[in-house]
């Protein structure tokens, strides 16, 4: 078995090697649908591209009172947690956020720190929260990033709108999504790793859980009955615990920053770890993803990974 094991890091160090970047690219313009099918979603590499959204009113007009004016007594969807990870394991349980129904001028005031509140709040609900929350934004946006949407010959299956606190973090996961994450104001820090990492990455199984807040401001976690165990990543790559996990070690993260006006393609299948500057305000369209070869190649490796862990 040490020897799958070693084979397993030979790949990854290969992919490495043969088509990753030691880093993130920028690109100065976005590309062409031909350009970003060749270079980029065939890969499965990410990259950002500066003042990509800089044509959007939004980057201009989404101040703190524009948003009270146009959606200040819209109803909601917040996700309230004690420590800012929402979806994330803790004390052994896959935790979901308290999701709380308020007047976005409320979850304002929590956020220019107005009123006090209990916790971190964050506006992060996906499902096309943009188009289904706030419809009274959209035109200040774009309704889809046309290369992307040429190039895969469809639009956007989502689209969101996300707003929170410094401390609100987003725990290392995937999606089955090309990602497109467009920040119009603020800043997003993220940890990447790529498929071919999955070696060292850990799943673990979890019971699911859901915050709840007491009237005193404390929180409890409460399990969700009769439901399956929930596939999660129990590791913090910002402060991985390498004696319970050592795998970890030859993973070799990414580390970006995308800033007001940027936005960032991350490919369908990569691990990601999301912070924030206080205040920060994304949007994120999410294309579905082909279930293709590199999505066969990535079940097979994590079919592999798995038979490893129970050896």
């Amino acid at each position: 078995m040490q020897s799958v094991r070693e084979s397993l890091r030979q790949v990854a160090q290969e992919a490495r090697e043969l088509y990753l970047n030691n880093s993130v690219p920028y690109l100065d313009q976005p590309p062409t649908p031909l350009e970003f099918q060749r270079s980029w979603l065939c890969p499965n590499k990410p990259f950002i591209v500066r003042d990509a959204i800089s044509h959007w009113p939004a980057v201009s007009k989404w101040t703190a009172s524009y948003l009270r004016e146009m959606v200040g007594k819209q109803t909601v969807s917040v996700a309230v947690t004690p420590n800012g990870y929402a979806d994330a394991v803790h004390q052994d349980r896959f935790v979901m956020p308290e999701e709380r129904r308020m007047l976005f001028e409320d979850f304002l005031d929590v956020i220019e720190r107005k009123r006090a509140a209990c916790g971190v709040f964050y506006v992060q609900k996906q499902c096309s929260n943009l188009t289904q929350e706030f419809p009274q934004l959209l035109q200040d946006v774009d309704s889809h990033i046309p290369w992307m949407s040429e190039a895969l010959g469809k639009e956007p299956d989502a689209v969101n709108f996300w707003l929170g606190e410094s401390a609100a973090v987003t725990s290392l996961h995937k999606d089955h999504y090309e990602n497109l994450y467009c920040v119009v104001s603020g800043e997003k820090q993220f940890i990447l790793l790529p498929p071919t990492d999955r070696p060292f990455i850990p799943y673990e199984l979890f019971q699911p859980a859901k915050y709840k807040v007491n009237k005193d401001g404390s929180f409890d976690v409460i399990d969700v009955q009769n439901a399956e165990k929930v596939p999660w990543i129990p590791l913090d790559p910002l402060n991985p615990d390498l004696s319970r996990y050592p795998e970890y070690s030859h993973a070799r993260p990414l580390h970006c920053t995308v800033r007001a006006g940027e936005m960032l393609y991350l490919p369908s299948l990569w691990f990601h770890h999301v912070r924030q500057s206080h205040g920060c305000i994304a949007v994120n369209f999410w294309y579905d993803m082909e279930y293709d070869i590199k999505y066969n190649y990535f079940q097979f490796l994590d079919s592999v990974t798995k038979a490893m862990s129970t050896v």
